[in-house]
């Protein structure tokens, strides 16, 4: 399981103003992004995400949006894949609107 949040797979209330105990938010999507990603492609695809994300261990704001609205809101023209930029951008901004 991939902890995005959480330390040790926990919610972190930490993680919600944008760091946690151990390693700031955009490192963590970061690393979620490289264990997402096929070696080489450089993207993180729709179904890449939606399959793992019931794993990501996210917090229960992300959860109820659901793999498939969040993907959309990293994804505004619909390509069906994101880069690791907008990747970590968009999950950094999500994170601020739902109360970091």
């Amino acid at each position: 399981m991939v902890s995005v949040y959480g330390v040790g797979g926990s919610y972190a209330p930490q993680a919600m103003t944008g760091a946690s105990a151990r390693q700031p938010l955009s490192q963590k999507y970061n690393s979620v992004f490289s264990q997402l990603t096929t070696p080489g492609s450089g993207v993180v695809t729709r179904s890449q995400f939606t399959q793992a994300f019931s794993g990501l261990n996210a917090p229960a704001s992300f959860q109820s949006l659901g793999a498939n609205a969040i993907f959309s809101s990293l994804d505004p023209n619909n390509t069906g894949s994101v880069s690791r930029q907008a990747f970590i951008q968009g999950l950094s901004q999500l994170s601020s609107k739902l109360g970091g």
